[in-house]
């Protein structure tokens, strides 16, 4: 098993954030730049695992910088080079670590929601929906299936909760109140813009993007598209050949670890069980054929 890198520590730059898998630094003299480490944590129902994914962090890596270039024509995004040898030079010292899984970024002030888009019904709103078709707004049809595809691609925004709490799935109109009406509908657009050129080149290779979540920010009063794109710790993954409605899908992200999570007596809430080999070697084996059927 190749070894992993869980956290980053990185003498001479300034961390500033570390989040559930992303450790954020500052370089000196370069104030509107920002280096990003993706690291092999990985974490499910908001909780970051004690037992990391080898490899994971460069899977993240690579398949967000192919979403970038892919999707560069519906909205800029804050990357700057994912080539080490480009870095400031108070980051070569840590060339082995940051090699595959690091990119220099464009400094941005992210909004303070997630935009989520789903195409099929899935997770915490097949929970909803069961309860009342109208979910969070949104009037569903009546009768949709576990699975079952959208009439129409949903732009679902949520709160942005701190790292060990939840996010919280809101209306639009309660969007609007957060950031405007304009910022809304712009956010709207480009998000399921994304989303919706993404799904198409995914089915081409044999997989359906269920449903992900994007992180936007503004730079000089323009949105960027920010963090990681389109990969299987912000999306579900489903084989196109094996789709089956009616029932929770296979899939090629973390939901194989939740489902692993979910069978434990664990109330989800720190600190995490320890993870078997086989469910951490089955976990990367899903993220590497992701990459691999969308990457080519």
């Amino acid at each position: 098993m190749s070894e992993s890198v869980t956290q980053t520590d990185l003498e001479g730059l300034q961390l500033v954030h570390r989040g559930k898998v992303r450790d954020m630094y500052e370089i000196p003299g370069h104030d509107d730049k920002l280096l990003m480490v993706a690291t092999d944590r990985i974490s499910a129902y908001d909780v970051v695992m004690s037992d990391p994914i080898p490899g994971k962090g460069k899977v993240l890596t690579e398949l967000s910088l192919f979403w970038f270039d892919l999707l560069g024509d519906i909205v800029e995004n804050h990357l700057i080079s994912a080539e080490v040898d480009e870095f400031p030079a108070a980051c070569k010292p840590h060339r082995e670590i940051l090699a595959g899984r690091s990119m220099l970024v464009h400094k941005s002030a992210p909004l303070p929601v997630e935009c989520i888009v789903r195409g099929y019904i899935s997770g915490s709103f097949w929970s909803a929906y069961q309860k009342d078709t109208t979910v969070c707004g949104f009037p569903l049809p009546e009768g949709m299936q576990e699975s079952d595809r959208f009439p129409e691609t949903l732009f679902t925004p949520s709160t942005k909760a701190e790292i060990g709490d939840h996010d919280e799935n809101i209306s639009i109109d309660r969007l609007k109140e957060i950031i405007g009406e304009g910022r809304a509908e712009e956010i709207a657009r480009i998000s399921v813009g994304l989303y919706r050129k993404a799904a198409d080149y995914a089915r081409e290779k044999g997989i359906i993007i269920a449903d992900t979540k994007f992180e936007l920010g503004e730079k000089d009063g323009r949105l960027i598209l920010i963090d990681e794109v389109l990969t299987p710790d912000s999306s579900r993954f489903w084989p196109l050949d094996q789709y089956a409605p009616g029932k929770g899908q296979p899939s090629f992200d973390k939901q194989f670890l939740r489902d692993y999570l979910s069978s434990l007596d664990w109330d989800k809430t720190p600190p995490p069980p320890s993870l078997p080999r086989e469910i951490i070697e089955k976990t990367r084996a899903r993220y590497e054929e992701a990459l691999h059927k969308i990457t080519g």
